[in-house]
């Protein structure tokens, strides 16, 4: 894989440096040196990248860049979706595939 194709996957999962390192194991340094053409990946990182492109943009995690979470959790929207989860299992369902695409805050520090 070609330092103008790591660019292009990049942009392609709109993801940054770090983030897709971290999305397949690696310092960000690594990639940036991998844009370079410093480095090159091997077969293994290849893969990952390839199995990231294949998932789309919603395989890379990103980290909330919202409102602090007690301020989201006065949000009365918030609330209403609540209720729909609680109340329908189907939107449950769909969420909950949604949701597996991205990241529990709670493992991320």
């Amino acid at each position: 894989m070609s330092p103008d194709e790591i660019k292009a996957l990049r942009k392609e999962l709109a993801c940054t440096a770090k983030e897709l390192a971290q999305a397949i194991g690696i310092e960000q340094n690594t990639v940036l040196q991998w844009e370079k053409g410093e480095l090159f990946p091997t077969k293994q990182y290849i893969d990952k990248m390839n199995q990231l492109r294949a998932r789309g943009p919603a395989a890379i995690p990103k980290k909330a860049r919202g409102d602090a979470p007690m301020k989201v959790l006065a949000d009365p929207a918030l609330w209403e979706l609540v209720r729909k989860l609680v109340a329908h299992k189907k939107l449950r369902d769909e969420v909950t595939k949604l949701a597996s695409a991205y990241a529990d805050p709670k493992d991320e520090g």
